[in-house]
């Protein structure tokens, strides 16, 4: 079937939502589009699609009907916790291949301030 056998999808704001959140879920790893070779998430697109999600949350705060603002705050929501599942996913194979059988069991404990970032000084100040 050609594009031209189907019909124009409706220019709303629905579909702007739902495009943005695709986007993003594609970047992450998951969905995938045929026909592109699957490189692996890219956690920079993926933020920037949810960055963009989030902006036109701002911007359009007190504008939208109910329906509008809870698809938007649902997909903000559900966009920024699998971002951070795949950001620990991708993240722990990178650390254990960092980590050599030979390094003594003090070494390990020091690499933590380099692994320190702004997710850890969250979970900090979140256990204050």
């Amino acid at each position: 079937m050609s594009e031209s056998d189907f019909p124009p999808v409706p220019a709303t704001f629905e579909f702007l939502i739902f495009s943005l959140k695709m986007q993003a879920e594609v970047r992450l790893g998951l969905l995938s589009v045929p026909g592109e070779s699957d490189a692996g998430p890219d956690l920079g697109a993926a933020r920037h699609a949810i960055d963009i999600l989030a902006m036109l949350a701002e911007k359009t705060r007190g504008n939208l009907t109910i329906e509008e603002q809870r698809l938007v705050e649902n997909s903000l929501t559900e966009l920024r916790f699998r971002f951070v599942q795949v950001s620990e996913k991708v993240r722990k194979p990178a650390e254990s291949a960092s980590h050599t059988p030979d390094a003594p069991q003090e070494n390990s404990g020091e690499s933590k301030p380099a692994e320190s970032g702004s997710e850890s000084g969250k979970s900090e100040t979140a256990e204050e």
